[in-house]
C-alpha cells in the first residue's frame, strides 16, 4: 500500500506541470501582458513607460516559456511560466497583481467556502443516497414514476433559477433571511442557510438518478436474490447488502466533490456575496488577474489527484478483495 501511494504521488508531479502549463497556454493565447497591465492599472489611456514599469514589478516583462538571449539553463529558468510556476509546488503562490497575498486571500477565504460546502455535501449526499433507496424500494410503481419525473425536471432547470427564485421566495416575500452578505461566528448561520439549502436542492435531481441507476444494478444481482431466499426484508436487502455494495460507484463520484469543498461554489457564492474561493476565482476572472487564476487552478488539479488517491485506499475499506501492490 505505502508503494502504491507514492508511486501515485509522483505521477502527480507531472501531471500538475502539465496543467500548469496548459493553463498558461490558454491565458496567454487571450491575453498578452500588455493587456494584463491595461487592465489593472485602470486607466484609458496607459503609457508604454508604466505598462513597461507594471510588467518588470511582476515579472511579466520576460518571455513566455524559453528566453533565447539568456545562456545556459537561463533559456528555460528565466521565462515567466519557471518563475511562476516553481514556487507553486512549495506552495508560494506569490502576490496578486493588484499587491495582496494570494497565500492569506486563501487562507482567509477558505472558511467561507468550507462553511457553505461542507454542509451542501454532507446533507446533499444523504438526501439524494435516500431519496433513490426510496425510489428503489417502491421501484416499478407510480412513486418511482413520479420520482423520476421529477429529478428530469430538477435536472432540466438551471442553478441559477434555484439561486434567483430562492432569494426572491424566501429573502424578499417572506423576508426571512438577508439575500446576501456573511458574517463571522454563530452570525453566519443566518446568511448561509439559504445558500445552503439552494445548493442541496440544485443538486437532488441529478444525483438522484444516479444513485438510482447504480442500486438497480445491483439490486438485480445474485448476491441479491440468495438474501431474499435466505428471509431478509426488503427493507434489510437495501440498506444491508445493496447499499454496501453500491459504496465503489458511490465513492468514485464523491470524489468529483472534493475539490469544491475547498473552492467553493462559483454561483453561489458570487451571488450571494459569501467572501469565499469562488467569488475569489470570478472576481480575479473579470478582473484577468492571471496570479490568481493560475493558483486556483494549481489547487484544483492537486485537491482531485488526492482525491482520487483517498477514493482508492477506501475502496479497500468498504471491499476487501481490492488490494493495492
Amino acid at each position: 500500500m505505502l508503494a502504491y501511494i507514492v508511486r501515485r504521488l509522483l505521477y502527480a508531479i507531472p501531471i500538475l506541470i502539465g496543467v500548469n502549463l496548459i493553463t498558461f497556454a490558454l491565458f496567454f493565447v487571450v491575453n498578452s501582458p500588455d493587456d494584463m497591465a491595461r487592465m489593472q492599472l485602470g486607466v484609458k489611456r496607459v503609457t508604454p513607460e508604466a505598462i513597461e514599469k507594471w510588467k518588470v514589478e511582476r515579472g511579466y516583462d520576460l518571455p513566455l516559456f524559453w528566453n533565447g538571449a539568456a545562456a545556459g539553463l537561463g533559456k528555460a529558468t528565466q521565462t515567466i511560466f519557471y518563475g511562476k510556476s516553481v514556487r507553486m509546488f512549495a506552495f508560494d503562490f506569490g502576490r496578486a497583481d493588484d499587491g495582496r497575498d494570494i497565500g492569506r486571500e486563501i487562507v482567509t477565504r477558505m472558511g467561507p467556502s468550507l462553511a457553505v460546502a461542507v454542509p451542501v455535501f454532507v446533507l446533499g449526499l444523504f438526501a439524494t443516497v435516500s431519496f433513490a433507496l426510496l425510489l428503489v424500494y417502491f421501484r416499478a410503481s407510480y412513486l418511482d414514476t413520479a420520482g423520476v419525473v421529477l429529478c428530469v425536471a430538477m435536472m432540466s432547470i438551471s442553478g441559477l433559477f434555484y439561486i434567483i427564485g430562492g432569494q426572491w421566495l424566501v429573502s424578499k416575500v417572506w423576508h426571512l433571511v438577508p439575500i446576501s452578505g456573511y458574517a463571522e461566528g454563530l452570525t453566519s448561520a443566518r446568511f448561509l442557510i439559504l445558500p445552503v439549502i439552494i445548493g442541496v436542492v440544485g443538486g437532488i435531481g441529478s444525483s438522484t438518478r444516479w444513485y438510482r441507476t447504480i442500486f438497480l444494478e445491483e439490486i438485480g444481482k445474485d448476491y441479491v436474490r440468495t438474501a431474499r431466499a435466505k428471509g431478509l426484508s426488503e427493507r434489510l436487502v437495501l440498506f444491508r447488502h445493496v447499499l454496501k455494495n453500491a459504496m465503489i460507484p458511490i465513492l468514485t463520484g464523491v470524489v468529483v466533490v472534493i475539490p469544491t469543498l475547498f473552492m467553493g461554489s462559483l454561483l453561489i457564492e458570487s451571488f450571494f456575496g459569501i467572501p469565499g474561493l469562488g467569488s475569489y476565482t470570478i472576481d480575479a476572472i473579470n478582473a484577468q488577474d492571471f496570479a490568481v487564476v493560475r493558483s486556483m487552478v494549481f489547487i484544483g488539479s492537486l485537491l482531485y489527484i488526492v482525491g482520487l488517491l483517498l477514493t482508492d485506499i477506501s475502496y479497500t475499506l468498504v471491499d476487501p478483495r481490492i488490494r493495492f501492490q
